[in-house]
């Protein structure tokens, strides 16, 4: 609270009173309560000598030179030292005369009382306006979830800033030593399960949750608890997120889906990222994606010579350059409009711009569709990726990464087989050709097309119900740029033909996320449908194949593991129906070849770095008719 009581004139004023009396009393304890000691001219002297010191030495070096919260530690340390240096010119009158006009300790006495008084007089003033504070009108009342230092800051503000519109009536913690705990007058009532009781008895309308340290499971119960008792909440950021050292109103934000999944910050080796991007020519594939465009956005940060951007939807490639130009013209070599299932094109793109690096995140995700259309599966996320890798390799690209998904990890669907086999084609071209070729694998991306948490609020606002397909359904989440920013990272630390796995964290049920996002929107007449699983569909995903040695990496968020190589040479060669491509991926994938002893792939053999033949590919897949 600011010490807007009185200006800082009339707080001097009233230390320096303070000081005048605290003589006075000094004296007359001094010498045993006689009032005739009072009336002696040295003592009127010395009490005039200190007020006066007390406000000049306030005035230059505080505390009245600057504005304190009233009655904080600051301004009660330069309250102490300005008393202190006030104290000095008596102690030396009393210590250099002789005989001494006042008795020697009075200097003492007086700075000890003086001090005493003016911080009561403040702690008392501060008292009365939090007491008054509690007591605005037209406000609304808050519990605090965290009685440590966020809930100390965030309760001192809202009680100190005179405007605003929340005030706190109770603090919740789930530490039992915290019970008896008052701050600023506002007690602790319990821990979250006491939250429910706690709103009824404060009529508390919100709920702000104040620790950083909160588990997402505490947060969701937090969530669901308070979307019962009908209590919005609210979320104070860390103080690395507030521009200020004082959190204010202004810094409360929602509760989101982020906060629920516990997503941690992603630690980036900016020197590793830089060298493998800055000065480089960058092609990005499927760059009108969700994560293509991310991807695009991302690089962007490290000043690539050129950053190519190909996708087969125009108006992709359209919001994805107005993201980064702040213009949509569309009139560059940047962008680039091609379709991977049409080698040719891909081979004539790559051999034009002559990438360093290809960041491959065009593919087919639905998993439902791709069970119907499996042969779409076949000739995008199949075929597609092998165009893509032969385009590469006759590019002579340095790095081609494969962005893949946690299907693929012991798959039980269409999209599963075509991913997995799309790791097994890059790890291929990782033992054969000259770059290096890795595959980038994660789960679920919050707010991708498509995603769920697009679907439940599209469902949430048409007045649902919610559908979900299954109670125990369980999914990995991660942040579209924490993601992104992974897949950059494990480009640049990536080993020939291993798939990096990235960290996911816990997984979440999805119905969990549904009831939060119903909470979230203050719809209590929203249900929850369960449709039943779905053909191809796992109640909980895996990250890795029991199969699959995982391994460490220099990152601590991101593992690798080795898949079997597949020659492209082995694939299906003729037309397929969907059946039969179901099929072919379903029983490629699950072969698990092992590594080629000899070079499978036909043509002439050049040497390479790296220990590794590098072998003239042959033509690019011809694509099957179509049905």
């Amino acid at each position: 609270m600011l010490s807007r009581v009185g200006s800082r004139q009339r707080w001097a004023a009233a230390d320096a009173a303070i000081w005048f009396l605290a003589v006075y009393m000094a004296v007359f304890l001094r010498y045993d309560f006689s009032v005739a000691s009072l009336q002696k001219g040295p003592t009127v002297v010395a009490a005039s000598i200190s007020a006066l010191s007390q406000i000049v030495v306030g005035s230059t070096w505080g505390p009245y030179s600057v504005r304190h919260s009233l009655a904080s530690f600051e301004e009660v340390v330069d309250l102490a030292r300005a008393v202190g240096i006030s104290a000095l010119p008596l102690l030396l009158w009393t210590l250099v005369v002789y005989p001494p006009p006042l008795a020697r300790s009075t200097a003492i006495i007086a700075a000890m009382l003086a001090l005493l008084t003016m911080c009561t007089l403040r702690f008392v003033r501060r008292a009365y306006w939090i007491r008054r504070s509690r007591r605005r009108s037209g406000t609304r009342r808050a519990l605090v979830f965290g009685a440590g230092a966020g809930g100390h800051r965030i309760v001192r503000a809202l009680l100190a800033e005179r405007s605003s519109q929340i005030v706190p009536v109770g603090l919740l913690d789930d530490d039992p030593a915290k019970r008896r705990l008052r701050i600023q007058g506002v007690p602790v009532l319990g821990g979250r399960d006491q939250l429910a009781g706690a709103a009824d008895s404060t009529d508390a309308q919100m709920l702000i949750i104040a620790t950083t340290r909160a588990s997402p499971q505490v947060l969701r119960d937090l969530s669901g608890a308070a979307a019962e008792a009908g209590v919005a909440v609210k979320v104070l950021p860390s103080l690395k997120d507030i521009m200020t050292e004082q959190p204010s109103i202004n810094d409360l934000r929602d509760l989101d889906l982020a906060d629920l999944l516990g997503r941690r910050p992603v630690k980036l080796d900016l020197d590793s990222l830089a060298a493998q991007i800055r000065g480089k020519r960058i092609l990005v594939t499927g760059a009108g994606g969700s994560i293509g465009s991310e991807l695009c956005r991302q690089i962007s940060r490290f000043q690539p010579a050129r950053l190519f951007m190909l996708d087969r939807d125009e108006s992709g490639l359209h919001a994805t350059q107005v993201s980064l130009t702040g213009h949509g013209l569309l009139d560059s070599d940047d962008t680039v409009l091609a379709d991977i299932r049409d080698g040719p094109t891909l081979v004539e793109v790559m051999q034009r711009c002559q990438p360093d690096m290809v960041l491959h995140a065009a593919a087919l995700k639905h998993l439902p569709l791709l069970e119907r259309y499996p042969l779409e599966a076949w000739k995008t996320n199949v075929l597609g990726t092998l165009n893509a890798l032969r385009a590469a390799a006759e590019a002579d690209v340095e790095t081609f990464v494969t962005i893949s998904t946690d299907k693929a990890a012991n798959p039980r669907s269409i999209l599963g087989y075509s991913k997995r086999l799309t790791e097994m084609l890059t790890a291929h071209f990782g033992l054969v050709e000259r770059g290096r070729y890795v595959s980038v694998r994660f789960g679920n991306v919050l707010g991708s097309r498509g995603s769920v948490i697009p679907t439940f609020a599209a469902q949430i606002e048409s007045g649902g119900p919610v559908t979900v397909t299954d109670p125990n359904v369980e999914r990995y989440f991660m942040l579209i740029p924490e993601a992104c920013q992974l897949v950059l990272q494990a480009a640049a630390i990536g080993i020939d033909g291993e798939v990096m796995v990235l960290d996911m964290g816990e997984p979440v049920r999805i119905v969990e996320v549904a009831r939060t996002l119903i909470g979230m929107s203050g719809r209590r007449d929203i249900d929850i449908v369960f449709t039943g699983l779905r053909p191809g569909e796992k109640p909980q995903e895996e990250l890795f194949s029991p199969t699959e040695n995982r391994r460490t990496t220099v990152h601590e968020l991101i593992d690798a593991v080795e898949v079997p190589a597949l020659d492209p040479a082995q694939l299906s060669p003729g037309p397929l129906t969907h059946q039969q491509a179901g099929d072919w991926m379903r029983a490629a994938a699950s072969t698990h070849p092992a590594h080629p002893a000899e070079p499978m792939c036909a043509g002439s053999v050049t040497p390479g770095p790296g220990g590794h033949d590098r072998k003239a590919p042959p033509p690019v897949v011809a694509l099957p008719p179509a049905l």
